[in-house]
């Protein structure tokens, strides 16, 4: 059953909308004014968000401008619901991240086919992008629709690159998103003396590179295939038109930038406090889990670029691990034994 949070500050609108979509199979929640609202919104993460404009405490594009910063509420549908129809405030809350506007008196029929058609149009967007390049590319499309942008991405460059070559280097102008369709890539970068550290690692069905177009600045690490790659290049301009133009586009990113700050924040902590043991036994895993495999191939420097530690220390960790049975390694590859036990590595 669908959820509905239904926010508005007259008792008799409120208790018309909820009466209206119960009897349509909707399970709604009600608050009395946008601070309750943005709370419960929170709380309960509904389906989609039917919303006053004027009401006390906080009006409804304060309600919208909240929730769309927030990753757990961002892709939600939101319909604005206003006795006001001056071309200013539907222009405002557009731009603010509303879907629709609804004007009131509304008629029962209209308001519950705007709500059909934008919770099947979100349910379609959310399931249209599956990491592989047809998902892109229906993912794509149903964007495009939304913005009704005819041209968008639509000659995509695809491009192939060597184990070693960079994609893109530090310092550089980003023009591109980069969409992975085969291959690994590995993020890193190099400190005064030389040193790398790799900061990330990136397979099929993910996006790379899109930290520098949001910010339109240069690259601050680089980009290189750890394999054969095969990527597409979004220009730089069609992604900013989807960002700035596509609500759920711009939520879907907003969740991997959120994602990528935990992950970094959590990767700093474990190189400040872990030990090199638990470093190595951690870093192993997360190939494990990359590739996809019961076995992979990395070269002992990139392990130890990884780890943020020299590469002798990684290879006498890696034999340590060989030695005690949680891991094997033959012919350059290595395949988890006990992932247990790596995991359970004190820090």
């Amino acid at each position: 059953m669908k959820k509905i949070l239904v926010i508005e500050d007259t008792y008799e609108v409120r208790d018309n909308l909820e009466e209206i979509l119960e009897l349509a199979g909707y399970e709604v929640h009600a608050a009395e004014n946008g601070k309750a609202g943005v709370r419960l919104a929170m709380e309960v993460e509904p389906d989609l968000i039917l919303c006053d404009v004027m009401m006390p405490e906080l009006d409804g594009f304060g309600v919208v401008r909240i929730l769309s910063s927030k990753p757990e509420t961002a892709g939600i549908p939101f319909i604005f619901l206003t006795a006001k129809s001056e071309k200013q405030d539907f222009r405002k809350g557009m731009n603010l991240g509303a879907d629709d506007y609804i004007t009131k008196p509304f008629d029962d029929v209209e308001l519950l086919d705007a709500i059909a058609m934008r919770l099947k149009k979100n349910e379609k967007i959310n399931s249209s992008f599956d990491g592989t390049p047809q998902g892109l590319n229906t993912f794509m499309n149903e964007a495009r629709g939304i913005l009704q942008l005819e041209e968008l991405s639509k000659n995509k460059e695809i491009r192939n690159y060597k184990k070693k070559s960079e994609l893109y280097s530090e310092g550089g102008h980003p023009r591109y998103l980069y969409f992975i369709h085969k291959g690994k890539v590995k993020i890193h970068k190099t400190n005064d003396w030389g040193k790398e550290l790799i900061t990330d690692i990136f397979r099929a069905g993910e996006f790379l590179g899109y930290e520098n177009l949001i910010k339109d600045k240069t690259y601050e690490d680089t980009a290189t295939a750890l394999e054969e790659v095969e990527v597409s290049l979004i220009p730089k301009e069609d992604f900013r038109n989807l960002l700035y133009g596509s609500r759920e586009f711009s939520s879907y990113f907003i969740k991997m930038l959120a994602d990528n700050i935990y992950d970094k924040e959590e990767k700093l902590i474990r190189l400040a406090y872990d030990s090199i043991r638990k470093r190595v036994a951690d870093a192993l895993l997360q190939l494990n889990e990359k590739y996809e495999s019961e076995d992979f191939s990395i070269l002992r420097d990139d392990l130890a670029a990884l780890v943020g530690t020299a590469k002798e220390t990684a290879i006498r960790t890696l034999s340590e691990f060989k030695e005690a049975g949680w891991v094997g390694m033959e012919k350059g590859k290595i395949r988890i034994l006990d992932s247990e036990a790596l995991k359970n590595l004190p820090g």
